[in-house]
Parts: structure tokens; C-alpha cells; sequence
């Protein structure tokens, strides 16, 4: 037995719970923040046999997208108002942060 912690954008989320139920795949789901934009993001954390890591792996990379947004750059109060304001930068964010770890034991009451 495997658990995985896979590490989603909110906007993947739903879509990926529904295909989880779709799939027979029980999760666990935390609304968590963090990441280099400080954006929302959604823990998904699944207990798995085995021999459906693969397939679950697979579900977690076909519905997390990785897409371009736009941020704006910090702000330095340092500088003279003289300086150039920085313009909102383009970068790629989404996809999925996945740990797959061994299970010693698993308990269902």
C-alpha cells in the first residue's frame, strides 16, 4: 500500500475530485496555500494499493495543467521614486507536486 500527497492549483481540483470518485479512488482533500505565487492550491491525500499507483499517477497528470499567469514583481521601497515600476511578469504555474510513500500498516474503523 502506497500513499500519495499530490500537491494541485485549486482550479484543477474539482475537476480531479470527480474523476477520483469516477475511478473508485478514495481521497482525502485540504484547501492549503503556499508555492511561489502564494496562490491557493488543494492537498489531495490517497491511500492506494499498489499496483494502481501507475493509474493514479496517470488521472493526476492528464487533469493538472499547467498554464501562464501573469504576477507582479515585489516592490522595492528601497529605491528612489525615481525607479522604474516593474511590469507584471508572465510565468507558468500549475501542474502537480506528487510524493508516493510506502504505507507499514492502514487502518479503516
Amino acid at each position: 500500500m502506497k500513499l500519495i500527497t499530490a500537491i494541485v492549483q485549486d482550479k484543477d481540483s474539482n475537476r480531479l475530485s470527480n474523476i477520483f470518485i469516477d475511478s473508485n479512488v478514495r481521497a482525502t482533500k485540504l484547501s492549503t496555500t503556499g508555492g511561489f505565487l502564494k496562490s491557493g492550491n488543494t492537498t489531495f491525500l490517497i491511500g492506494i494499493e499498489d499496483e494502481r499507483v501507475d493509474e493514479v499517477l496517470q488521472i493526476i497528470k492528464e487533469t493538472s495543467s499547467t498554464r501562464e499567469q501573469f504576477m507582479a514583481p515585489p516592490v522595492n521601497l528601497d529605491v528612489s521614486m525615481d525607479a522604474q515600476v516593474p511590469f507584471p511578469l508572465e510565468v507558468q504555474v500549475g501542474g502537480a507536486t506528487v510524493f508516493v510513500l510506502p504505507v507499514e500498516e492502514f487502518h479503516q474503523f
